[in-house]
C-alpha cells in the first residue's frame, strides 16, 4: 500500500453564491482539477444563502449538502436584488464566522477595496480561476489564524477578569485581617498596657526610695512609648480616623509623616461633597494610596517638601502627592518586586478608578489617583466594624 493510498483526505465544503450555472460550472471544473477533495453548493438567493449556513428551511440545498458545515463561502459580487456585502452583513447578524471570497467579475478597485476593510477575506476575479485552490487555503488558513487570536484574546481577558476578581478579594482579606489584629491589639496588649499602667503608678505612689522611684519614673516612659507606639501600629491596621471623612484622615497622615521625618508637607483639600458621602471603598482606596505614597516618599525620595492635593472637581476624586526627591527610574517600576505600585493599581481598579505615576530624575515624583464618583461610590455605605478609637488609653 502506498502513502498515497493511506494519506487522509481531508474533504472540503464550499458554499457558492451564484445565479449563474455556468459561471458555477466553471469554478467546479476549476476545483475538480487539484487533488483534494471537495462539495460546492450552490445558491442563488438570500434566503436559500440563510438557510444553508443555518440548515432552516424545505429547500434542496440545504440537504443536498447532508447538514455538513461549511469551510469557506464563496460569493459573486452582483446578483439578482442583493450583493455579496448583503450576504456578508447576514453572515454578521448571525454571528457566522467563516472565510468569505468574493468570486466576480470587474467590479472596481474601490469596491474590492471597500469589501476587504468589511472583513471579507479575499478578492479574485472569475477570469483568474487558476489561482482559486491556492486563494482558498490561505483565507482558511488566516481564518484559522485569526479565531485562534480571538480565543487567545477571550482567554487573556477572562484571566484578567479572575486577577482583578482574586486582587479585589484579596484586598478585602487583607483589609480584614488588619481590622482584625487592630481590634486584638487594642483588646488585649492594650488592657495589659494600662493595667501595667496603674500599677506603676501604685508603686510610686507607695514608694518612698529614690533609687525605686527613678527605675519606676524610667519604666512609666517606657510604658507611655509603648502605648503610643500600639496606637500608631493600630491606626496604621485600621485607621479608625477615617469615621471622621477622608480629608480629616489624610490630614493625621501627612501631619504623623511630617512629624516623624521632619519633611515638610502641605495639604491642598477642595472636596464639594460632603465627606460622609463617599463610600468606604472609595475613602479607604484613597487613604492607603497616600500612606502607601508616604512611605515610598519617605523610604527613597531624599525630598524636602511634599504637597498632598485632594479634590472632587468633575465628579472625580483626585489624590496627588507630589515630591521634590531624586525621581524613580523606569527600571525600578518594572521591577519584579515593585509590589507597592502595582498594589495600589490594583486597589484603584477595585473602586473602578486608576492610578499615574510621573517622575523625572532629580525632579520629584508625582502619584496621581483618580476615581469616578459615580452613585455607587458616593453613596452612603455601611461602615466596617471598627476598633474603638480610644487614642488616650488603649484600654
Amino acid at each position: 500500500m502506498t502513502s498515497a493510498d493511506t494519506r487522509q483526505t481531508t474533504m472540503l465544503h464550499i458554499l457558492h453564491l451564484e445565479d449563474s450555472e455556468l459561471d458555477h460550472a466553471l469554478v467546479k471544473r476549476a476545483l475538480q482539477s487539484t487533488e483534494d477533495a471537495c462539495t460546492l453548493v450552490r445558491v442563488e438567493t438570500l434566503y436559500d444563502f440563510e438557510c444553508a449556513l443555518t440548515g432552516t428551511g424545505t429547500d434542496s440545498c440545504h440537504a443536498a449538502h447532508g447538514g455538513r458545515g461549511f469551510d469557506v463561502i464563496l460569493a459573486d459580487y452582483r446578483l439578482p436584488g442583493l450583493t455579496a456585502l448583503d450576504a456578508w452583513a447576514l453572515m454578521q447578524s448571525k454571528h457566522l464566522h467563516l472565510p468569505f471570497i468574493l468570486l466576480s467579475g470587474a467590479i472596481g478597485e474601490s469596491a474590492a477595496v471597500a469589501a476587504i476593510k468589511a472583513g471579507i477575506s479575499d478578492y479574485l476575479p472569475k477570469d483568474d480561476l487558476g489561482k482559486l485552490r491556492h486563494v482558498i487555503q490561505r483565507a482558511i488558513e488566516m481564518h484559522h489564524i485569526r479565531l485562534a487570536k480571538d480565543m487567545a484574546d477571550a482567554e487573556l481577558a477572562l484571566s484578567e477578569r479572575r486577577l482583578a476578581g482574586f486582587a479585589d478579594h484579596l484586598q478585602t482579606a487583607i483589609e480584614q485581617e488588619r481590622t482584625a489584629i487592630a481590634r486584638e491589639i487594642h483588646d488585649d496588649i492594650g488592657g495589659a498596657l494600662a493595667a501595667i499602667r496603674f500599677d506603676l503608678a501604685w508603686l510610686g505612689r507607695h514608694t518612698l526610695d529614690s533609687a525605686s522611684c527613678a527605675h519606676i519614673a524610667s519604666a512609666t516612659a517606657m510604658l507611655q512609648h509603648a502605648i503610643e507606639a500600639s496606637q500608631r501600629i493600630m491606626m496604621n491596621l485600621r485607621p479608625a480616623i477615617l469615621d471622621q471623612g477622608l480629608e480629616a484622615a489624610i490630614q493625621w497622615l501627612a501631619n504623623s509623616f511630617s512629624k516623624r521625618t521632619g519633611i515638610a508637607t502641605h495639604i491642598t483639600c477642595s472636596l464639594q461633597f460632603q465627606p460622609h458621602l463617599l463610600s468606604k471603598p472609595v475613602q479607604l482606596a484613597a487613604y492607603r494610596t497616600a500612606q502607601e505614597a508616604l512611605t515610598n516618599i519617605g523610604k527613597y525620595a531624599q525630598c524636602s517638601q511634599v504637597k498632598i492635593e485632594l479634590s472632587d472637581a468633575d465628579h472625580v476624586l483626585t489624590l496627588e502627592v507630589t515630591d521634590n526627591g531624586v525621581g524613580i527610574l523606569a527600571t525600578d517600576l518594572d521591577k519584579s518586586t515593585s509590589y507597592g505600585i502595582r498594589g495600589l493599581r490594583e486597589r484603584a481598579r477595585t473602586v473602578s478608578g486608576w492610578l499615574d505615576v510621573s517622575s523625572l530624575p532629580s525632579c520629584g515624583t508625582s502619584i496621581i489617583l483618580s476615581i469616578p464618583l459615580t452613585p455607587t461610590s458616593t453613596s452612603t455605605s455601611t461602615s466596617t466594624s471598627s476598633c474603638p478609637d480610644d487614642t488616650e488609653n488603649p484600654a
